[in-house]
């Protein structure tokens, strides 16, 4: 039996300096040599996941297809290699530290002092080493490398118990199967120009005194680092100059693979791992010619985004990703303006009369309209004003989760006269509860406990545009919410107009709503940005965009015909239904990269 190969990547000097990034496209390398890839991630919180924190704290959270709640990071693990993590897939100190007490409260350590060393640094071995031979590429087996990225940043106090297991680890692995590599700051000084070796140099001082030893330096830095540079790196850390990798700005992220790429950072992790010769040289012509044409992007499509956590993009990673997915799969530049939901309600026309002006003057110059999922009642009644102002203006519009719930109490109250409709989590006593608790649901325990994962959706009218975007007459699709529309206003909503698509396998759980005669009206109780990938966009974001620039009756008729024009005099040929939308511009963009007219 083939042994686990395994690849760390940790961080220093400061937080947020990609190594997110930096591992999935290492991963992606990787898989482009022809390796399976399966990565993990730790985050030392004590949190069990990342389900009850704000996102202002720490970015979306993202829902897997076992329900899930993960740090944003396997997310970019998703999108990247194209895989279905589980949520064992990401380890938390509250996970660790829950499963050595259950352990001992079940009498499992015989009696024996239970610590530190060696029970929760065994237990953190083990769940790294169990969870790595879970296959997540839909093949049979476990994978070849497991990519690791340790959270937060070298020193820090609760990292401590991880460093100390992952430094038992690579003994544990042996020689040959693991290799650490260092994301760090080499920052320059503006005055003088000059890049600064010195914070690297302590942060690697810092590693090696808790028992690990890079093998490859990964250094941020605004510009490639000069050779000089590299080799006063070299001296003061003990890693080769050929292993000191630069990773400086670029336009957009997936630049960073090829960056990797071109400085033979495969090449090196070979090396480390014993693999020279038995991997072949990276194919990356399609993530390629993507981040090329995403560079050249011209001719813009707004979207306008009304939220409540807008001060932080991290908030939406997933959104706008599949947003970038589907703008680039129609040829045309994403701008997206950020409106605070708060800022569009008649209290801030008194309060703050600039803002409202301005929250209201993005949203009027919008291609399109989405509202995100979100929980609490702050800024609802300005996401509700969206919804009124796109559906009455033919703006295409997208609502998720949240989103097509307040879609449901604006039509409501808007088209059926019921001036009180709303949920009850904004309204407990409202005499027409449009939204409603699932019976399910917890109201005194949040942590899991909403309708999480992926859930069946079946299209109950096949002439729609969602079944057109789809191409099927169901699918599964990953949710993350505690209230639901009320069976009991669906047929009323219904002869008003709003035509219920999608529903769930009894048919009592709504899941999809549409405006049959508006040109873009959609609003899902799931989220379909969770499974967007570069190149196969999601279905329902490439009908917002497509919708946004004119695009979208040429696509359902290209879908149609099995024939799809992405580009101006560019035919892209599809299999069938089944595969769609995936793959629809790979041809299309090589002929646009090489300029070749047909």
């Amino acid at each position: 039996m083939k042994k686990m190969k395994y690849v760390l990547v940790t961080g220093g000097v400061v937080s947020g300096l990609g190594k997110g990034v930096t591992a999935s496209s290492i991963g992606l390398l990787l898989k482009a040599c022809g390796l399976r890839v399966t990565s993990i991630k730790i985050d030392p919180y004590l949190n069990s996941d990342a389900g009850t924190m704000s996102p202002f704290e720490h970015g979306e959270v993202f829902v897997l297809d076992d329900g899930g709640e993960v740090d944003l990071d396997l997310g970019n693990y998703e999108r990247f290699l194209d895989v279905k993590l589980t949520r064992d897939n990401n380890i938390t100190t509250g996970k660790i530290y829950q499963f050595v007490l259950d352990k001992e409260r079940r009498g499992d350590y015989l009696g024996k002092t239970v610590q530190v060393v060696p029970h929760v640094t065994d237990a953190i071995q083990e769940w790294i080493e169990r969870v790595a031979m879970i296959p997540v590429d839909g093949k049979e087996g476990p994978a070849d490398v497991c990519v690791i990225e340790l959270g937060g940043t070298i020193g820090d106090i609760e990292s401590m118990p991880f460093i100390e297991a992952l430094g038992q680890f690579s003994y544990r692995v042996g020689s040959g199967n693991f290799c650490l590599i260092h994301v760090s700051l080499v920052p320059v000084i503006n005055v003088v120009g000059e890049q600064k070796t010195k914070p690297t140099q302590h942060s690697v001082r810092g590693l090696r005194g808790l028992g690990l030893t890079p093998n490859i330096l990964a250094c941020r830095s605004t510009m490639a680092l000069d050779e000089n540079v590299k080799e006063k790196l070299s001296q003061f850390c003990h890693v080769s100059a050929e292993d000191i990798i630069t990773l400086y700005d670029v336009p957009n992220i997936w630049h960073i693979p090829l960056l990797l790429r071109d400085q033979k950072a495969h090449e090196a992790i070979f090396k480390v791992l014993n693999l020279l010769g038995t991997a072949k040289e990276p194919s990356l012509k399609e993530w390629t010619t993507r981040a090329e044409i995403c560079d050249m992007l011209h001719e813009p499509v707004r979207i306008a985004i009304v939220g409540k956590y807008t001060g932080l993009s991290d908030s939406y990673l997933s959104v706008l990703k599949a947003l970038l997915h589907a703008s680039v799969a129609c040829c045309k530049k994403l701008v997206v303006d950020w409106v605070p939901a708060s800022d569009l309600e008649d209290m801030t026309e008194i309060e703050n009369l600039d803002a409202y002006k301005a929250a209201w003057k993005l949203l009027k110059s919008a291609d399109g309209v989405l509202v995100p999922g979100g929980f609490g009642d702050r800024g609802v009644e300005g996401k509700i004003l969206a919804a009124k102002y796109a559906r009455e203006n033919g703006v295409p519009f997208l609502g998720i989760c949240l989103g097509m719930q307040i879609a449901v109490i604006e039509f409501a109250r808007s088209v059926l006269g019921l001036k009180d409709a709303n949920s009850t989590e904004f309204d407990p006593n409202t005499r027409n509860p449009c939204i409603i608790f699932m019976p399910e649901g917890s109201k005194t325990h949040m942590g899991g406990t909403m309708r999480l994962g992926s859930r069946r959706t079946y299209f109950q009218v096949m002439d729609c545009k969602s079944v057109k975007l789809y191409g099927r007459s169901f699918i599964d699709e990953r949710h993350r919410h505690r209230y639901e529309v009320n069976p009991d206003m669906v047929t009323g909503l219904e002869n008003a107009g709003l035509s219920f698509t999608g529903k769930d396998e009894t048919g009592r759980r709504m899941e999809i709503i549409e405006l049959p005669d508006h040109p873009y009206y959609i609003g899902v109780q799931f989220h379909p940005e969770f499974k967007s990938r570069p190149g196969k966009p999601s279905a329902l974001f490439l009908g917002l965009i497509a919708a946004a620039c004119g695009q979208l009756d040429a696509l359902l008729q290209g879908f149609e015909s099995q024939e799809v024009n992405c580009l101006p005099n560019k035919k892209v040929y599809q299999n069938g239904y089944a595969t769609r939308p995936a793959n629809i511009i790979t041809d299309a963009m090589y002929s646009y990269c090489n300029g070749v007219h047909s």
